[in-house]
C-alpha cells in the first residue's frame, strides 16, 4: 500500500483526471492524500462535470441547460460518478496546504490537469510545487503527470542538475494537435469566451502553437524526439487521436501513455483508466 499525493489548483483542475486516478488508486488499496494553496477543498472546472455553457446559447440563461456539444465535451459518466464519490472523501474536504507538504512523506506523486486559465495557472505557475515535483523526482519516486500535470513537471528544475526534471526523459502531455482542436472548437461554440481551452495565449510575434503545452514541455526536453505521440503505425491508431474517443475501465484502445522508469505521464482525460492503472501498478514492482 502506497502513500499517494495529488496537489491541486483551488479550481478549475480537470475533473475526470482527477476523480478517475483517485478512484483507481483507492480501489488498488492506496492511501490518497490531497493538497490545495490553502487547505480549503478544491473544484473542478464546473464546465467539464456539467457540459452547461459549452454551446453557441450556452450564454443565454433561458437556453443554457440545452446541451449538444456540451454532452460531447464534458467528462463521461464513469468519471461523473467518480467525481460524486470523491467529493465525500475525507481526504478530499480536509486537504493538506501545499506550503506545508514534504516528498519524504509521500511514496509517490500524480499530477492532474485541466486547461482553464482562472484557476490552472496558479497551479503551473507555483515555486513551492515545482520545488516539491523536483523532490520527488530527484528522490527516485514514481511520478504520473497527465495533460497540463506535465507542464508543471516541465517547469520543475532539479536544484541538482539545474535542468527541468524532465530533461533527458520520454514524456508526452497534451498534444498541440488536441488543443488547437478544442480551442478551435469553443472559439465557435463558446464565443463569448473563446480561449476557455488555452491556458496560455501566443504573443503577437509568436509561432502558432508557441505556447500550447507540447511546444512548452518539448522544449525543456533534451530532444525533441523525447516527446511522444501516437505512432502511425500503432493498434487502433484512429480511436487514440481523433479526440473523441476516451478510455474506460475496460477499454484500453483509445488511450495512449508514456513510461519512462518511475515517470508515466499520458495526454488527456481519455488516456486516465489506463493512466492510473499504470501508475497504481508501479507501486508494486517497487514492494
Amino acid at each position: 500500500m502506497a502513500n499517494v499525493l495529488i496537489p491541486l489548483p483551488s479550481r478549475d483542475s480537470d475533473p475526470s483526471e482527477v476523480a478517475v486516478s483517485w478512484q483507481t488508486l483507492r480501489s488498488d488499496g492506496h492511501v490518497v492524500v490531497f493538497a490545495t494553496s490553502d487547505g480549503q477543498p478544491a473544484h473542478s472546472d464546473e464546465l467539464m462535470l456539467s457540459g452547461i455553457g459549452l454551446d453557441p446559447w450556452g450564454w443565454l440563461p433561458g437556453l443554457r441547460r440545452l446541451r449538444v456539444v456540451g454532452l460531447v465535451l464534458r467528462a463521461n459518466g464513469d468519471a461523473r460518478q467518480a467525481y460524486a464519490a470523491m467529493r465525500d472523501d475525507a481526504a478530499f474536504r480536509s486537504p493538506r496546504r501545499w506550503d506545508e507538504l514534504n516528498a519524504n512523506d509521500y511514496d509517490g506523486l500524480l499530477l492532474p490537469g485541466g486547461h482553464r486559465a482562472r484557476g490552472m495557472r496558479e497551479y503551473l505557475e507555483s515555486p513551492v510545487l515545482q520545488q516539491l515535483v523536483a523532490a520527488f523526482f530527484d528522490a527516485g519516486k514514481p511520478v504520473a503527470a497527465i495533460c497540463h500535470g506535465v507542464l508543471l513537471a516541465a517547469r520543475s528544475r532539479s536544484p541538482v542538475t539545474g535542468k527541468s526534471v524532465l530533461f533527458g526523459r520520454r514524456t508526452t502531455a497534451l498534444t498541440w494537435a488536441f488543443e488547437k482542436k478544442a480551442w478551435m472548437t469553443t472559439r465557435i461554440t463558446r464565443f463569448w469566451d473563446p480561449h476557455y481551452y488555452r491556458t496560455y495565449s501566443e504573443a503577437p510575434d509568436q509561432t502558432d502553437g508557441y505556447m500550447s503545452v507540447q511546444q512548452e514541455v518539448t522544449r525543456a526536453l533534451a530532444d525533441p524526439a523525447d516527446f511522444r505521440d501516437v505512432p502511425h503505425n500503432a493498434k487502433d491508431y484512429a480511436r487514440k487521436t481523433n479526440g473523441i474517443a476516451r478510455d474506460s475501465a475496460t477499454d484500453d484502445s483509445p488511450a495512449f501513455v508514456v513510461r519512462d522508469g518511475s515517470y508515466l505521464s499520458a495526454r488527456w482525460p481519455g488516456d486516465v483508466h489506463r493512466f492510473a492503472r499504470e501508475f497504481s501498478a508501479m507501486f508494486g514492482e517497487s514492494t
